[in-house]
């Protein structure tokens, strides 16, 4: 085993050599960009195939004419298997899969940790293959940023390397498995917030394309979702498109706060098994009542995009105790009201999943909805069609909970192959965004992180700061002073240190103040003194403490406000770790500036 060890270091530390003589790193990274492509399509399309081949083999005898009672059972299944899986061999947490990835690019340098390749793609499969309300694409989102980065940290990528390695698998993870490499593409821009450069861009495009080709060649050409186009784009429709825009935002900012108050519910809870027995019951009861809750729906968006009329529509209540009745607008109603809950529930009682198909799925409900009652109501004498609006519907969801408007733009347009409606799909997702924008200023896989300082933008000065750790400024020290030493004490540190700070602590290594050399320069040369003054009558207060916590953009505010150029730095329980000098600051920014910008 040793032996096999030391081979393998031994090939990788042969091939960085061989790269750096042969290959510039940015050239290096086209190469690796590529492969990224192939293993995040296999990836996504190992994915898709477990997931069909569970959700087949559990469901295929259910009945249509009724309800099924194993609709109680698949999903509590799922539920806690996957908590076993992720508590007995991941051993870690890998939910909101997009989210550690902005907190990798933010605070990580880019790492994400290996078993991220594959741990995700196992898990959801098993959570969405056996009823799980949640989508596959933010875990294959987060194995394919593994990958990436798992080659970038192989051979031994900068930083700036490393991040871009990260949104490749990223964009080759959604341009796979939706065959949409465009959206992949933009995702990573708009989601990723990662600034688009020649450096960049090339890289992306190989492995979008790449990912997009290997699909291809496996699965087939056509979009995801089958559509054909009732009505061409006509201007007098324009008020339909803005309103649905408008409620789809509406729907959104629904979705994203009460996604928001039902995790905080989770977290609150103590233990694992608490967190289970709550989402398991939540879940398996909506999907016994609501059958189009199970996995990731993508059965009833067929349906709806291609519906030809009441009949088929009516079939989206099959296997439900709704079966045969004449309310599918109260049915679908329920659903987009009781989605968010089927979803919470299954990341929150131990599943593992995503909302792209939620959003997906929640917006063709909408559409919909949208486009029956406008027709019911005969709004403003203008006749639109459900399955347009059914589409625009995804579109305008997705807009709004990622709060990417190109994103779902350019997806929705290459899922259904619905380039037609390009007009439309602008103005629903334009609605969309700036409606729930005005409520909430982050899209929901950032703002846990915008919450606490720790969210990449593209600010140039807030990325850098946002990028820049606590670590690459402090200044440690090895010895401090004590309130009841005296100027001797001070004098002899002095002379052996080229710092003009020292800190003052007191037993418990807790900061009480700090000596600054300009303060006692006349005093320190006189030997007679040494023994007059202690360290309690020689220290001064800072203008302020900060915390090893904060993050550098309140660092930054820190100093402007108070004018300081050297303050303290403490632990949550007031220990002293170090002092920042703003000079250093100044440096690291520059330096982080350089490298950014270095194309």
């Amino acid at each position: 085993m040793n032996f096999l060890i030391l081979n393998y270091r031994n090939s990788i530390a042969w091939l960085i050599r061989w790269r750096r003589r042969h290959f510039s790193e940015g050239r290096f990274v086209l190469l690796i960009s590529f492969l990224v492509g192939i293993f995040t399509a296999c990836a996504g399309l190992l994915l898709k195939w477990l997931i069909g081949q569970i959700e087949d083999l559990l469901t295929h005898e259910f009945v249509e004419t009724g309800a099924n009672w194993l609709y109680l059972v698949y999903p509590v299944i799922g539920i806690w298997l996957t908590m076993l899986f992720i508590k007995y061999i991941v051993r870690d947490d890998i939910s909101h899969g997009v989210t550690k990835i902005l907190f990798a690019i933010a605070r990580k340098q880019s790492r994400i940790k290996p078993h991220n390749t594959w741990t995700s793609v196992a898990a959801s499969a098993i959570t969405i293959g056996f009823g799980g309300s949640v989508g596959a694409e933010a875990p294959i989102v987060l194995t394919g940023s593994a990958i990436g980065s798992s080659l970038g940290q192989m051979c031994r990528l900068s930083n700036k390397y490393m991040m871009l390695l990260v949104g490749c698998g990223a964009a080759g993870a959604i341009a796979g498995i939706f065959k949409a490499p465009i959206a992949g593409l933009v995702f990573v821009l708009e989601v990723l917030m990662l600034d688009l450069t020649m450096t960049s861009l090339l890289p992306l495009l190989v492995t979008s394309v790449t990912a997009v080709g290997l699909t291809f060649a496996v699965s087939g050409t056509n979009p995801i979702f089958e559509f054909h186009l009732q009505d061409a784009f006509s201007v007098n429709r324009i008020p339909a498109y803005l309103a649905l825009g408008i409620v789809c935002g509406l729907v959104a900012l629904y979705f994203t706060r009460t996604m928001n108050f039902l995790e905080g519910i989770f977290r609150k809870l103590q233990g694992r098994y608490k967190k289970f027995l709550l989402g398991a019951a939540m879940l398996s009861l909506l999907i016994y009542l609501f059958p189009s809750l199970y996995g990731e729906g993508y059965d009833l968006i067929t349906l709806l995009l291609n519906g030809n009329g009441q009949a088929d529509w009516d079939t989206a209540m099959d296997r439900s105790l709704f079966y045969g009745s004449n309310h599918l607008l109260i049915y679908l109603f329920l659903i987009v009201v009781f989605k968010v809950f089927a979803s919470t529930a299954t990341n929150g009682g131990g599943g593992c999943g995503g909302i792209f198909a939620p959003s997906l799925f929640l917006g063709c409900i909408c559409g919909f909805i949208f486009c029956r009652l406008w027709n019911m109501y005969d709004v403003l004498g203008i006749d639109i069609p459900e399955r347009n609006f059914a589409m625009l519907g995804m579109c305008g969801l997705m807009s709004g909970v990622m709060h990417a408007p190109l994103t779902g733009i350019f997806l929705i347009a290459e899922l259904t192959g619905g380039y037609a409606l390009f007009m439309p799909l602008m103005i629903v997702a334009t609605g969309s965004y700036l409606t729930i924008k005005y409520f909430e200023p982050h899209g929901i896989y950032a703002m846990r992180l915008a919450q606490r300082g720790e969210l990449l933008t593209h600010h140039t000065d807030k990325s850098i700061l946002t990028l820049m750790s606590m670590d690459s400024v402090i200044q440690h020290y090895d010895q401090v002073l004590y309130p009841d030493m005296n100027l001797g004490d001070v004098a002899a540190q002095v002379s052996n240190s080229k710092n003009h700070v020292f800190p003052v602590v007191n037993k418990q290594m807790q900061f009480v103040g700090a000596v600054y050399l300009d303060d006692i320069r006349h005093l320190v040369f006189r030997t007679e003194l040494y023994r007059d003054f202690a360290v309690s009558q020689l220290m001064t207060q800072p203008e302020a403490l900060l915390s090893v916590n904060d993050p550098m953009e309140v660092v930054v505010s820190v100093f402007d406000k108070t004018g300081a150029w050297t303050l303290p730095v403490v632990d949550e329980e007031g220990i002293f770790v170090g002092f920042i000098r703003k000079s250093t600051v100044l440096t690291v920014y520059r330096q982080m500036l350089a490298d950014l910008s270095n194309d």
